[in-house]
């Protein structure tokens, strides 16, 4: 199965967005990106319909976790948007996630990538003991619920690059393996306790990776440019970033 990075567009606003889309507007083929809560309650589903427009394929991450008639019919929304991949968290239980495939296809049979989310990469196994209790050990967590995603009929899981070679080795290599918390050497992990870099994400097994957008990696990976979100990335900067990334994208994607 094919490799690829999604770009994490973790901006305030479309104006923010599209300023770094601007980025790619002579790339032959566009990245993917991923859209988080933060951007899609900013802009709403418009903001998704202008990305598609522009030729991204979009994970829309907004990690549902309801009741599974409630779950079902936002699925049924979001279906509508066109995305290419969502989720929900695993912690919903096996009925959740069913209920949310099925919200998500459409009546044609077809339906965006389904995935779902083991534990977040700022979950240390000490708080999911200590605020969760769950004597259980990280990684058998991580592997129950992965298991219990496959059993659910999702496509995959989001987990730290960390765990992927477990994953695989329980539900499967086809099974999709979509990890954030992936950082161009020597950067900042920012809130984020289980990370590695693209290349190492690759060697354990990551189907898909997460990487930081322009604006995490001017304010958090290189310190001493003088640029925060709310300033106009310069050309100069964004120059900087875009080879970095692709150099990246094709180690990341090569054999």
């Amino acid at each position: 199965m094919q490799h690829d990075v999604i770009i994490a567009c973790d901006f305030k606003s479309a104006e923010d967005t599209f300023r770094f889309l601007d980025l790619f507007k002579d790339e032959e083929r566009k990245p993917f990106l991923k859209i988080g809560m933060e951007l899609f309650y900013a802009e709403g589903p418009a903001i998704v319909r202008e990305i598609k427009r522009r030729g991204h394929r979009i994970f829309l991450d907004l990690k549902l976790h309801d009741i599974p008639n409630t779950v079902k019919k936002a699925m049924a929304v979001l279906s509508r948007l066109d995305v290419d991949m969502c989720n929900v968290h695993a912690a919903g239980t096996i009925e959740m996630m069913r209920a949310a495939r099925e919200g998500l296809t459409r009546e044609d049979g077809t339906r965006p990538l389904l995935i779902a989310v083991t534990q977040l990469t700022s979950t240390s196994e000490e708080r999911m003991r200590e605020e969760l209790l769950i004597d259980a050990s990280i990684n058998d967590t991580i592997v129950k619920y992965a298991q219990n995603t496959r059993a659910a009929g999702l496509d995959g899981v989001v987990f730290s690059p960390l765990e992927a070679g477990m994953v695989h080795g329980a539900c499967g290599e086809e099974f999709l393996t979509v990890t954030p918390g992936v950082r161009f050497a020597d950067g900042d992990v920012a809130d984020q306790v289980r990370v590695t870099t693209p290349a190492r994400a690759r060697e354990i097994g990551t189907r898909f990776a997460m990487v930081v957008s322009w604006n995490e990696w001017t304010t958090g990976e290189q310190p001493s440019v003088e640029v925060s979100k709310d300033i106009e990335p310069s050309v100069e900067h964004g120059d900087k970033y875009l080879k970095i990334l692709k150099e990246e994208i094709r180690r990341f994607k090569s054999e």
